[in-house]
């Protein structure tokens, strides 16, 4: 992931120019520049019944999370999971054409190319009754068992409160830190 094509940086340097986002961005984001996932595998439908997509590793290390989740009645729902870069691109313009500033817009999305949803390990969860992508995530049964136990699960919270990265807290991003095995290939679908 450290050696990203000059091809793939191009494609991304001409994204930015589309939303005209400031020379120095790339010079002041503390984010890393995101690899795009190429072998995904599909999982469940998300809570606005649109079909996702991540790696064969995490779903492997979702399906197990949510399973024992399950198992003591906490409901774990998928929001979000890989987005393209063309998306996220996307996403900005449609909030830049509400009249959103772009300095503002950076400090809630990731720019394209340095989303963790990129990578196909990133999912965006909630619970019944909750707001997706909202911050009433965390005062949530799902939340406070996601944080005792998704390490065990090999995720983790990617923008807690206060993180280096400059993000706002996302108490629903959590991404899999674990890498493909062939035991994740033949994941169940």
């Amino acid at each position: 992931m450290n050696e990203l094509s000059s091809e793939y940086r191009s494609r991304i340097e001409a994204l930015h120019r589309q939303l005209n986002m400031p020379a120095s961005f790339v010079r002041t984001c503390k984010m890393p520049l995101q690899a795009e996932a190429s072998d995904l595998v599909s999982s469940e439908p998300d809570v606005f019944d649109r079909e996702q997509r991540m790696t064969a590793a995490t779903l492997a290390c979702w399906q197990n999370m949510k399973a024992a989740a399950q198992m003591v009645d906490i409901d774990l729902q998928i929001v979000s999971a890989f987005r393209s870069v063309e998306y996220q691109c996307e996403l900005l313009k449609n909030k830049l054409a509400k009249g959103q500033n772009i300095d503002a817009i950076l400090l809630v999305n990731a720019a394209p190319g340095y989303s963790e949803h990129h990578t196909g390990r990133a999912i965006d969860i909630t619970t019944a009754g909750c707001e997706p992508l909202s911050e009433a995530f965390e005062n949530t049964a799902a939340f406070r068992w996601l944080q005792s136990n998704g390490k065990r699960f090999d995720f983790s919270l990617s923008y807690p409160r206060d993180n280096s990265l400059g993000m706002v807290y996302e108490p629903w991003h959590w991404a899999c830190q674990r890498s493909v095995t062939s035991h994740d290939l033949s994941a169940p679908k």
